[in-house]
Formats: structure tokens, C-alpha cells, sequence
């Protein structure tokens, strides 16, 4: 597994029980700027857009005090088959394995001034209808959140959902949407 580190942006690679405490971003990915692997290896994935959204992500661990955050887009290096394969199986455990999830909504603006519209600005989010939120939105620990999001998606006991039956489950993956054609099955990963 590979993290980012909250104050250097350094990438480091954990093993089995050597992995430390860390939290974990879940978004939507921008398709022409997103701050990959590659493009962070070769410090070309500051001049992109999504770049913003993992410095935010990592001051945001940093100052609730993680050390480390997984970001897919970073952390998966997506020209190695085997690396994203992995990754693929092991999504759900990460997600699940972190300490907090942070999800970021780019579609949405909650400020001080319009929080009162929070309920209604959240249920208009594009991360509601995405493939792999779903499981994003299922394997973390919830908390205050939990009546809302419940509300939004449909799923009625956020922290139980391995009880509901097959059919349930393919419903609520029914009215999401993904890229790539075989994300629709992989996305599908551990809710079963």
C-alpha cells in the first residue's frame, strides 16, 4: 500500500502489519486533471487541477493529525496491471482499514454563510451517482453523518449494509455510473 505523507507530499510503500494509522479521500475523479501517479512522480502533477484537492486532503489529515492519507489517484500507479489489479481488491479493505474517510464534493460549496443548505447542496452532489462511491460511501466507520446519507442514497443501515440481500445491493449500484464499462462490476468489490 502506498500513502501519501500529510506534510512532505512524499509517497511511501507500507506492507502487512507495517502499515500505519492514515485516513483516505474519497472523490470524483477529473478526467483531464487529474494529479496520477505518474504525473506526481514527475512533479508535473502540480501544474494539474486535481493537485488542489490532494493538498487539501493532506492539510486536512495533517491538522486532525494523521501522518498519512490514500488517495487513489496518487497512490495507484495505473500502468501496472498488476499494481492496479491489486489496488482493485483491495480498495474496500482501505477504505474500510482507515482511520476517517474525507470525502470531497468539487460540485459543491458549503461555507460558513450557507450552511443551513447543507441537506439540499449534499443530495445534488455528482459523488452520490458515481460507481465507486458506492463503496466508498459503505466500507468507512460512519458517524453524524449517518441519517443523511442514509436519506440521499437510499441505503437504509449505512453501518449494517452487509445484511441486505444481493438484489438490494445491485440497487443501489443500479442508478450509479462509472467510466470505464468493467468498473461496473469491479466497484462492486466487497459489498458482497
Amino acid at each position: 500500500m502506498r500513502l501519501l505523507h500529510t506534510t512532505s507530499l512524499s509517497l511511501n510503500e507500507y506492507h502487512g502489519d507495517k502499515v500505519p494509522k492514515y485516513a483516505i479521500l474519497s472523490h470524483c475523479w477529473n478526467e483531464s486533471g487529474e494529479a496520477t501517479f505518474n504525473a506526481f512522480q514527475s512533479g508535473k502533477g502540480i501544474e494539474l487541477s486535481g493537485y488542489s484537492k490532494i493538498e487539501g486532503a493532506c492539510s486536512k489529515a495533517a491538522k486532525d493529525g494523521w501522518e498519512f492519507v490514500w488517495i487513489d489517484s496518487c497512490c495507484i500507479n495505473k500502468d501496472s496491471s498488476s499494481e492496479l489489479l491489486a489496488a482493485i481488491n483491495s480498495m474496500f479493505r482501505w477504505h474500510r482499514e482507515a482511520e476517517i474517510c474525507y470525502v470531497y464534493m468539487a460540485d459543491i460549496l458549503i461555507t460558513a454563510n450557507n450552511n443551513h443548505k447543507r441537506d439540499s447542496q449534499l443530495r445534488k452532489s455528482k459523488w452520490f451517482t458515481r460507481g465507486w462511491n458506492l463503496q466508498e460511501l459503505l466500507a468507512p466507520k460512519k458517524d453524524d453523518l449517518h441519517d443523511l446519507l442514509s436519506s440521499i442514497t437510499g441505503v437504509q443501515d449505512l453501518n449494517k449494509f452487509e445484511d441486505a440481500c444481493v438484489a438490494v445491493k445491485m440497487s443501489w449500484a443500479s442508478k450509479r455510473k462509472t467510466t470505464r464499462i468493467e468498473d461496473e462490476a469491479y466497484c462492486l468489490m466487497g459489498l458482497f
